[in-house]
């Protein structure tokens, strides 16, 4: 379960929660409900849930699933771990005593490297001073537009051993980036049916910022019908720079 993933920046996905709903225009094409839609007809029991009109509203229902808290501890070779690729850890409908069993996972298992992403960073900021923080977690936000900026402001204020941006979605230019205090920043075009192509220039000036910044820069892809329509190379080569926790580049 949730062992290897084909996402370029992590190894495996862990799904404690599943469920989401709709909070900015980088979750209009949001691949996760287009598929827990299909689990759900394929008959998988975590997102039976999908749907239900109490809880779902403009996405699919949140569900805790405290069986998969276990999983971790079954992996033998450490991996880097996104958490929750198909919900939102720090969604309102996930109590913070939840929160904390994952958090303790984590701690648990310093072997693996945890990669939390989230689009809810008042919530995040909000409660982060509650949780016991471990050296493991790169703690991320989605910044999608310069409409999102104020998620970084939030992140800022997180104890995590790693801050990181997902520009991706990237749907417009992010000329008032602030990276300070920001490890790492990934960027990537959307894919899928109505996918919205981003410009070259958004890219690079987000690239150059991160190199005169001394910030770690991954681009994923440039999206297109299919996440690889479109490739990966951004001025003639890849870009897979990943953090550390010191100033330095693991490239």
């Amino acid at each position: 379960m949730g062992d290897r993933s084909a996402i370029e920046w992590t190894e495996a996905t862990w799904n404690p929660t599943t469920g989401c709903d709709r909070v900015s225009p980088g979750c209009d094409h949001c691949y996760a409900l287009t598929l827990a839609k299909r689990l759900k007809a394929m008959g998988a029991a975590k997102y039976q849930n999908d749907g239900d009109p109490r809880t779902s509203g403009p996405g699919f229902a949140v569900t805790l699933h405290p069986d998969a808290l276990d999983v971790p501890y079954g992996w033998r070779s450490p991996r880097t771990v996104f958490v929750n690729s198909m919900s939102d850890l720090f969604h309102a409908r996930v109590p913070i005593a939840f929160v904390r069993q994952v958090f303790q996972v984590m701690a648990d298992t310093p072997q693996h490297t945890y990669q939390v992403l989230t689009k809810r960073a008042r919530r995040l900021r909000q409660i982060a001073p509650r949780l016991d923080w471990p050296d493991n977690l790169w703690m991320g936000v989605s910044v999608e537009s310069e409409r999102e900026l104020t998620r970084v402001e939030d992140l800022r204020g997180v104890p995590a051993a790693v801050r990181f941006l997902s520009c991706e979605p990237l749907l417009g230019p992010l000329a008032g980036l602030d990276l300070d205090g920001i490890h790492w920043v990934i960027a990537g075009g959307e894919s899928g049916a109505g996918h919205r192509p981003p410009e070259e220039d958004w890219v690079t000036q987000i690239r150059d910022r991160c190199q005169d910044a001394g910030v770690a820069f991954f681009f994923k892809q440039w999206g297109g019908r299919t996440p690889k329509s479109g490739g990966r190379l951004l001025e003639g080569r890849t870009w897979d720079q990943l953090p550390t926790t010191t100033d330095g580049l693991t490239i």
